[in-house]
C-alpha cells in the first residue's frame, strides 16, 4: 500500500528510466570517445569479464541474457580486436574461458575513467543536501540489480 507523500511506482519507474537514459548516453559518449569499434552489448560483455573474470562464452551469455550463440559471436568479435582472449580449461581441455587481454582491461579502464569524469561533472551541480540521498538510491539499485560496487572491480585512476 501506497504511503501518502510516497511515490507511486509508476513515478518511480519514470525516475529511473530518465535516468537510466541520461546514464546510458554518459556510457555511449564515453564508449565513442576511444578509438575502438565496440557496441554497447559488447562494452557490456567486457565489463562483466573485469567484474567478475574469465567465463565460458555460455556463462558469459546467462549473465548477459542473450543466447550462448550470441555469446560465442560476440566473443568471436572481440577476439578478433585483441580486447579478448580464449584458453582451454586446464580440468577440461574441451571447455574455453574467456577473458580480457591486456588491450580489452584498458578499454574497460579508459572509457570508467571518461564516465568518471563526466558524472563527476554532472554530480558537481547537484545540491550537496541531495547527494546522500542519491548515493544510498543509487547503491540500493545497484544491489537489487546484482551489480557489483565499482570499487570491488574497476582499476580507478
Amino acid at each position: 500500500m501506497q504511503r501518502v507523500g510516497e511515490p507511486s511506482t509508476d513515478e518511480l519507474v519514470d525516475a529511473v528510466m530518465t535516468a537510466s537514459r541520461a546514464l546510458l548516453a554518459v556510457v555511449a559518449r564515453s564508449l565513442a570517445a576511444v578509438d575502438e569499434d565496440v557496441t554497447l552489448p559488447q562494452y557490456r560483455a567486457l565489463i562483466v569479464l573485469a567484474q567478475r573474470g574469465a567465463r565460458r562464452p555460455v556463462d558469459l551469455a546467462g549473465v548477459l541474457a542473450v543466447t550462448p550463440s550470441t555469446a560465442t559471436r560476440m566473443c568471436d568479435r572481440l577476439e578478433a580486436r585483441g580486447l579478448v582472449g580464449r584458453d582451454r580449461v586446464p580440468d577440461d581441455r574441451r571447455e574455453v574461458q574467456v577473458s580480457l587481454t591486456a588491450r580489452g582491461l584498458a578499454l574497460v579502464d579508459e572509457v570508467t575513467r571518461r564516465r568518471r569524469a563526466e558524472l563527476g561533472t554532472l554530480l558537481a551541480g547537484m545540491a550537496p543536501r541531495d547527494r546522500d540521498a542519491v548515493v544510498r538510491a543509487l547503491r540500493t539499485f545497484a544491489e537489487s540489480a546484482g551489480e557489483v560496487p565499482e570499487q570491488e572491480w574497476a582499476v580507478l585512476p
